[in-house]
């Protein structure tokens, strides 16, 4: 720390080391060995990624114009949007539209029908182009990223894409129950179009959509208590059209294409090369999640993140990719979360870290997580993070209380599970200048811990003029004297 001798006294202006001010996952990075598996390859004949984001611009293009004229100032007040309707009506891409006039208004300056109009706003919403605040209307990050970020267009087309049955309204008449198997079964039809590299007959596709809404079934085992009546299944006559459906979804939102005669015994369905990528991609996932590296999968938050505290980056990332895919992204960014905000700081760290890897799914939980003081520098990385940020320069977001903040709280997880002589490295990533200013700092930010750590920096630092600094900083805080 310096290069005084152990006898002389400890001055005043006594310098720190300074370094870049460094996130918990950064330091984390830092002190250890960074080891990741390749990434796999996609399947040969894959155009390239810029390749692919071009084909999605082009599927979404008409949801790129209305996004970015609903959220121009020009735009419309009470424009297309559905902030103002029921939850349940707004999470609906087929519910009817507010401000007609508007939507009149996009028409007539876009050059689009009032129909195009309300298909590209309920796709523009689908894909997270734009965000709706009460009654303001504002352009998402992926719209702000759309003319240079490939990645962010591709995550785009896949919300959509994951969105396709709210793209294109299921045929009327039909049981909500049968809707949602088909839903549901619609993955393994998928599946076999990318393993088949080709066209697939319609009537394949349709054995293989009845099996598979059959395994549902048998998987439920759905036994009627108290009399009541059994849910009755699908009707074997209303899964042709229910494939037509899913099909002619899916081919919306351009994943695949159909071809051949009038009657469904000559129709075929290909995959487009975006739909081809975007199966591998989830294919690759569940193989992740089946592996589960570090066998965490079927343990709470809090224990698989006290079980990836020991892997190097890339392997936690792994683990975190592996448990994530076994829930719904939903109740797993919660359950992340609930684990954030316990006493255990390193549990906090790590949280963020696998919520860097949920991504976009997890941004409205951790904005909201800002106004949560425990929570908020981590929050404030993670946003700044996701919005394109160099990891490196993110630190540069916080406020100087909330930095020294977040040092308290690193410095507390590293003294309950890292070693002495890392707590005084630790020393370096503050951003005071000075002990004293540090000191001054940290007493004044108000953590829990920071008696704590203090105590705990004292006890480790082998400089005795500086442990008693400190000490006498953590006997003042504990007494509440300055």
């Amino acid at each position: 720390m310096t290069s005084r001798k152990p006898d002389e006294p400890l001055a005043r202006n006594s310098r720190l080391r300074l370094v870049r001010p460094r996130s918990l996952a950064t330091a984390r990075r830092a002190a250890t060995t960074r080891r990741t598996r390749p990434a796999p390859r996609p399947p040969e004949g894959t155009p390239p990624r810029a390749e692919l984001a071009r084909q999605a611009r082009l599927v979404l293009a008409d949801a790129v114009r209305i996004a970015r004229w609903a959220a121009t100032p020009h735009g419309p007040r009470q424009g297309p949007r559905a902030a103002d309707r029921p939850a349940s009506a707004s999470a609906s891409a087929s519910a009817p539209l507010d401000g007609p006039a508007a939507v009149e208004r996009a028409a007539a300056e876009l050059g689009l029908t009032a129909a195009r109009v309300r298909a590209g706003w309920d796709r523009a919403r689908l894909a997270g182009l734009v965000e709706l605040h009460g009654a303001t209307v504002r352009p998402g990050w992926r719209l702000q990223a759309w003319d240079r970020d490939d990645s962010a267009v591709l995550r785009g087309w896949v919300a959509l894409l994951d969105a396709w049955s709210l793209v294109h309204p299921a045929p009327e008449g039909v049981a909500p129950g049968a809707v949602a198997e088909v839903v549901e079964a619609v993955p393994q039809v998928l599946s076999l179009l990318q393993l088949s590299q080709g066209p697939v007959l319609v009537p394949v596709l349709l054995d293989l959509l009845g099996q598979r809404v059959d395994e549902l079934r048998e998987e439920r085992c759905e036994v009627p208590g108290d009399g009541a009546p059994a849910q009755p299944p699908t009707p074997a006559e209303r899964l042709p059209s229910l494939l037509d459906w899913a099909l002619e979804g899916l081919a919306e939102v351009g994943a695949l294409t159909l071809d051949g005669g009038a009657g469904p015994e000559g129709r075929h369905a290909t995959l487009t090369p975006l739909g081809n990528w975007a199966v591998w991609v989830k294919l690759e996932q569940i193989c992740v999640a089946a592996q589960s590296p570090a066998g965490n999968i079927e343990q709470s938050a809090a224990d698989m993140l006290r079980g990836c505290a020991r892997l190097t980056p890339g392997p936690a990332r792994d683990e975190y990719r592996a448990w994530l895919a076994a829930r719904t992204l939903a109740g797993a960014v919660a359950e992340l979360l609930a684990a954030a905000r316990g006493e255990d700081a390193l549990l906090r760290g790590l949280a963020f870290e696998a919520l860097r890897v949920v991504g976009a799914p997890a941004e409205a939980e951790v904005r909201a997580a800002v106004a949560e003081p425990s929570l908020r520098p981590y929050a404030l990385l993670w946003l700044a993070e996701y919005e394109g940020t160099d990891p490196d320069d993110a630190p540069e977001v916080l406020t100087r209380e909330e930095a020294t903040w977040l040092w308290v709280d690193t410095a507390a997880a590293v003294a309950d599970h890292g070693e002495s002589e890392l707590l005084v490295r630790h020393l370096d990533s503050a951003v005071q200048g000075t002990v004293p200013a540090l000191l001054d700092e940290v007493r004044a930010v108000g953590h829990p811990r920071t008696v704590q750590v203090l105590v705990a920096l004292a006890a480790a630092h082998p400089d005795p003029a500086l442990a008693k600094a400190v000490r006498r900083a953590a006997f003042q805080v504990h007494t509440g004297g300055s």
